[in-house]
């Protein structure tokens, strides 16, 4: 689908929301190429909702094909059910990207907001301005797709210095053979 650019796909993991965003990358110039949300159904049984979850992740991953996904990390909660659902979501995420053989690279949210807005503890609406300045007035279908396209972003800055990392390491590797 990318012309001359990378496709790199964000998600914002959660139960009743998860958030999705394409960019195209080429060198530093980003392009917005789609976003959405997918929503599971209340009150269903959570194993049926992760597998709703998943299959929509693999129709994103089909429709797109991106060349590299990039995820919000699950942080700390004060409740311990919402973080054990949430955990869920990521697995689901990671697993549903495992089999489609695309690498997964999870960043933190301080993380994420300081790449995009310049301040780690920027709240909702700053990041979604922010996110559509970058990406010439693109707001996200929704506050998570919105977040989703702001990790794509942090991804996109973050990747070429995770590259050279790993040729480092590899070429520190192949030195002490």
């Amino acid at each position: 689908m990318a012309k001359d650019g990378l496709l790199l796909l964000g998600l914002d993991p959660g139960l009743q929301a998860t958030g999705w965003g394409v960019i195209e990358a080429q060198g530093t110039r980003l392009r917005h190429v789609s976003d959405g949300t997918i929503r599971s159904k209340r009150g269903e049984d959570t194993s049926a909702r992760l597998l709703e979850i998943s299959n929509k992740l693999q129709e994103v991953f089909e429709r797109f094909r991106p060349s590299e996904i990039a995820m919000e990390s699950s942080f700390f909660h004060l409740d311990a059910n919402a973080a054990l659902k949430l955990g869920k979501v990521c697995g689901v995420c990671m697993i549903t990207a495992g089999k489609a053989g695309i690498p997964i690279r999870e960043y933190a949210p301080n993380l994420v907001k300081s790449s995009v807005v310049g301040y780690g503890h920027a709240d909702k609406q700053q990041v979604r301005h922010m996110v559509a300045r970058l990406l010439a007035g693109v707001a996200g279908d929704s506050e998570h797709a919105s977040d989703a396209l702001a990790v794509a972003i942090c991804h996109a800055q973050h990747r070429p210095l995770e590259r050279a990392k790993q040729a480092a390491r590899a070429a520190a590797s192949a030195a002490a053979r």
